[in-house]
This record gives C-alpha cells, structure tokens and sequence, in this order.
C-alpha cells in the first residue's frame, strides 16, 4: 500500500494551558461548584469574577492541589491530570499568589524565592553565590531595579513583598499564575508597577488567573473575563466586547443602576468637632467637623494617617492634645469604651482581626457590642440577643442559613455587614468607617452604600475612609484629603473630582480649598 499523499494542513489551536471541565465540589450542607468549566491561555490574562461566596476561592483551590474535586477534570497542555496536593500543582507548573503573603520576613529576598529548592554545591550545601546569582537574573528578567537579592524582606512594603511572591513562583517555572485580589493592599504606584510585570509575564507566554473585586482594573489588564454564580458558570467574555453593566448583571443577576445611591438630606448641628487633635507619629494637628446627617470622606494615600486618626477619634490610641467635642460637649476619649458609651461606633479597616470574631456564631458577633444593654442583674437576656440578631440579619441582608451559622463561613461581604449591623445595634450618633467596601463584591458594596444613606437619613454623622476615589466621590456630601498626617485639602460635593482628589492627595493642589 502506498503512502498517503502530503497535504498541507494547518496546524489547529494550540490547548489550552489550563483547562478545568464540569467541576463539582460539595462541603456538608454546600454545594460550592455545580458543572463549572473554565480555560486559560497561553500569554492570557483571564479574569474570574463572582460576587463572595460565588466559587471563586474553591476554584482556584482546586486548580492549586488544595481541594480535589468530587467530579469533573482538570487539563494542563491538553492533557487529563489529578492533583491531591499543591505539591503536584506546583510540578505542573501551577503557582498560586494568595492575598496573604506567604513569606518569612527574616530571609533575604534571594532565600524566600529558592526556599524549599535552592541551589546545590558539594557535599549537599547550598550554594549561596548560586542562589544570589539566580534571583538577581529573576530580578533582571522582569526589569525589577529597585530589589536586591540580599534585602530581608520584612523590610519590604507590601508591593515589594508581593514581587518577591511572584518570583518564587517564577522560579519554579511557573506557567500557570493564579493571582487572588493581588492589589488589595496596595498603593496606586505599586499597582502601577505590578501590572507592568503581568504585561511582562503575558508577554512571555504565561497563563495568568486574576480575580479582583475592582472592574476597572479588569478593563485595565485583562483580555477575557468568566463570572461565576452560586458555585455555578455563568458565561464569558472578551474583555473588548463587554462592559462593566453586563458584567454586574452576570455576577448578582439582576441590574444595579446606581452603585452608589446618595441621597440628599437635611444636614444638621455639628456631632464631632475635633480641633487641633495631636497624637505622635501620624496624626498632627488635625481639625474636622462631621455633622448630623452628613457623609464626609476621608482621601489618602496609604501611610497618610487616615486609619490613625479613626483610632485616635475611637479612644484605641487616645489624643495627647486637642479638644474633641460631641453633641457640642466637650469630652475625653481614652478608650473604646468610651467612645461606645459616648455614642461612637468605628468599623475598622480589618474586619477579620479587629471587627469580627470569626469563630463565633453570627448571633453573637451581633450582640457583642451591645452586651451592656442585653443584660439583666449581671445576665444576658438570651431571647432579646436572639431577637437582636435575627432583625439585623433581616435588616442588613445577611445571606446566612441561620443566626447560629459560624460568621467566619460567611462571604466578605455578609461579615462585612455583620461588623456593621453589630456596632449599629448601639444607636450610635457618630459612625466611624474605615474601607467599609474593601474586598467584597459589587452587590454588596451597593447595600452598604444603601444602608450608608438610610443612616446619613436617619440623622447618623458619617466619617468615611476609603481608598476608592469612585467609592469617597459617590458617597460623601463633603471631601477631606490627608496627607503626612495633616488635612491639606477640602472639597464639596460639587468641586470634588477624581482629578482635584487626586491632585491633592499626591501633594500637586495648589491650596486648600475649603467647602462653600
């Protein structure tokens, strides 16, 4: 028989480099992923988007060896693979960047990239000129100047440390790079450098999964984009062929017209006036006004002494001089107790370490700040607390199955809405907010918005802190730009643009304004 005649034909598209196919995965009582399937491409940076608790975490878990799922398959080249560690994920070239760093500050830079895999010499020592040479030419690869291979890395900022992530993973060869909200803590300029090395990185060919909350910074770097719902695959798309309307739609299932829903009300006699407050390193003679009513938000650079002044105004690092004075009294605050007791309520900016207490019931977190008034001779009043949590979970939207449900299993956002409901069961006249939509999804910004107005309605004095421009643009009636510890710029609602905030919070103002 004689051979087959030579065509020429075009070699199809390449596989994917990750291909996940018809996963599920159930925890007691949760069906977490139902048939989801997902890709990513070589030289793609693929977004996965999803409101909290939408399957995003157990996915890339999966992906990672953490979780095996209970069906489906995953590919990596094409080809049908299992992993039952992160060992094997790590092996076929899957490298994972968690939002908490997994570094060990007392290691140089060069130790913590090759930790676990480091370079041999004779006699089974490592070989530390190696080492140093090998994470300097990482260094170079990605045109990072600013790093030296010998700094100990809990000298590090965040974005630096963050690098140092990234450059492990590179250094196991990694091909596939999972990256889980990587600029949640981060300074616009190291935002900035970061997607310059995921560029980079694309443009070497690397598969990159991001996840992040903000959407304009998925119109920024992405190329295609999946939203997930419920644990389940909701569609995909080009990032060029969609916007952001389409996606909110895709990820809560119904629209959300107005993000931020600012209602215009009575503003009233001033609550808090705070004049020439002092207290060492970061906050310097600081005055405000926060009237009844009124939204005032706090703009700033990270280090610029915003979430300071919250702590200062809250009793937790007491002022050193200044008056401070609520309800036009002049009082002392020396503790957060008393700053409860005198009407303040402050959501901190780490709801997980300072606003929530995740091992408990979601019915205790609610009452914890309101124990004084629950109790009778010494004794909590168990059927009022219930009452209490069941009407904040009612009155906030609290997506849980039941107030004895463990709030540390609950999504960003219903803890989020926890913290909050738990310091509003005090009736508070001043509310303080630090990042109060940090890292939860795009529904539940908008109810937390939505409960700030009925708040600001109610007579509610509102200090807002949040490094969103669009968040403190949207939501206050007056504008506060901090910088070094001292206010160096005021705005009404009318004059405040991303353009003079910006301007102002990068030391470029000219001159404060102040508020008509």
């Amino acid at each position: 028989m004689s051979a087959p005649p030579e065509t020429d034909v075009a070699p199809g598209p390449a596989a994917p480099l990750l291909e996940v196919r018809d996963i599920e995965k159930t925890f007691p009582g949760v069906r977490a992923l139902s048939g989801v399937s997902f890709e990513v491409r070589a030289g793609e940076v693929h977004a996965l988007l999803g409101e909290n608790g939408a399957g995003k975490s157990t996915l890339i878990k999966i992906i990672s060896g953490v979780y095996e799922p209970d069906g489906g398959s995953i590919l990596i080249g094409g080809r049908e693979t299992r992993f039952t560690s992160p060992e094997d994920a790590k092996r076929a070239g899957v490298a994972t960047i968690y939002q908490e760093l997994l570094l060990f500050p007392e290691l140089t830079v060069a130790e913590n990239i090759f930790l676990g895999h480091a370079p041999r010499a004779g006699m089974g020592r490592i070989d530390w000129r190696a080492m140093r040479a090998r994470a300097e030419a990482l260094l170079a690869s990605l045109e990072i100047d600013d790093l030296a291979a010998n700094q100990v890395v809990g000298a590090l900022s965040v974005g630096n440390r963050q690098r140092v992530e990234i450059l492990r993973a590179l250094s196991h060869d990694a091909r596939i790079l999972i990256m889980d909200e990587p600029t949640a803590a981060l300074t616009e300029s190291d935002v900035t450098r970061l997607f310059d090395i995921v560029r980079r990185l694309r443009a070497r060919g690397v598969g990159i999964v991001y996840i992040s909350h903000r959407l304009d910074e998925i119109f920024a770097i992405g190329d295609r984009v999946t939203v997930l719902r419920d644990g389940a695959y909701v569609g995909a798309r080009n990032v060029a062929d969609t916007n952001a309307s389409e996606l909110v739609q895709m990820m809560v299932g119904r629209r959300i017209d107005n993000l931020f829903p600012k209602t215009t009300v009575p503003i009233g006699a001033p609550v808090l006036e705070a004049r020439d407050i002092v207290r060492h390193p970061m906050t310097k003679s600081v005055s405000l006004t926060v009237r009844a009513g009124e939204i005032v938000g706090l703009a700033g650079l990270v280090g610029s002494g915003r979430s300071e002044l919250a702590q200062t105004l809250f009793g937790i690092t007491p002022a050193e001089s200044g008056e401070i004075r609520l309800m036009g009294e002049g009082v002392t605050i020396r503790s957060a107790e008393g700053a409860r007791s005198k009407g303040i309520a402050y959501v901190p900016e780490d709801r997980g370490v300072q606003g929530l207490v995740r091992p408990m019931s979601v019915l205790h977190n609610f009452s914890l700040a309101a124990l004084g008034a629950l109790s009778r001779a010494g004794f909590i009043d168990r059927g009022a607390e219930r009452r209490m949590a069941e009407e904040g979970v009612q009155r906030f939207r609290v997506k849980t199955s039941s107030v004895e449900e463990i709030a540390g299993r609950l999504s960003g956002g219903n803890q989020q809405k926890i913290v909050l409901g738990k310091w509003l069961a005090n009736n508070p006249k001043l509310l303080i907010l630090d990042e109060p939509t940090r890292g939860i999804d795009v529904g539940a910004k908008a109810e937390i918005h939505r409960l700030m107005s009925e708040l600001a309605g109610a007579g509610v004095a509102i200090l807002m802190i949040s490094s969103e421009l669009p968040e403190v643009l949207g939501m206050s009636d007056r504008v506060l730009v901090m910088r070094e510890g001292r206010f160096v710029a005021e705005f009404d609602r009318a004059h405040a643009t991303s353009e003079t905030v910006g301007a102002a919070m990068m030391g470029e103002a000219a001159s404060v304004e102040r508020a008509a």
